[in-house]
């Protein structure tokens, strides 16, 4: 089930708009899990090199490795 569900949050995840997703929006990937569940996945994600957290400070989210790395870089420039 967790290649699955993993497969699910990525597949959603490419298929958004937005770049960057709270917790809660990758919930909405795989509502058949509860939240304790999807977080471990979500964190298999990272740890796998999948998926990379993203902060503002205040703020932590998800994002696929390699989106806004160029928008990244350029703020850190400024």
């Amino acid at each position: 089930m967790s290649e699955e569900a993993k497969q699910k949050i990525l597949d959603w995840m490419k298929q958004q708009k937005k770049t960057k997703h709270y917790f809660n929006d990758l919930c909405k990937a795989v509502p058949e899990l509860s939240m304790r569940q999807a977080k471990k996945i979500i964190n298999e994600l990272v740890s796998e090199g999948k998926l990379r957290y993203w902060t503002s400070g205040s703020t932590t989210m998800y994002m696929l490795p390699g989106v806004d790395d160029v928008k990244d870089e350029e703020e850190k420039m400024v």
